[in-house]
């Protein structure tokens, strides 16, 4: 069963779009990109969720991630 999302695509396309434009402004590294990317999903955990449901969100988003990652 597909995965439904409550945000359009264009939305995302957008933001994603944006995102990039800044990364590729400051002519960031693969490296520094995913470090970027990596203390942005830490903060959004640890502003607005709750301490007990972190780790357990955390790891669904880490399974996610490298289940989206090819081989």
């Amino acid at each position: 069963m597909p995965i439904t999302s409550k945000y359009s695509d264009q939305k995302i396309e957008t933001m994603l779009a944006e995102i990039a434009a800044v990364l590729e402004k400051h002519e960031s590294t693969p490296e520094l990109s995913l470090m970027l990317v990596g203390n942005i999903a830490t903060n959004i955990l640890n502003q607005n969720v709750a301490k007990g449901q972190r780790q357990a969100i955390a790891k669904t988003f880490a399974d996610a991630l490298a289940a989206s990652v090819e081989d």
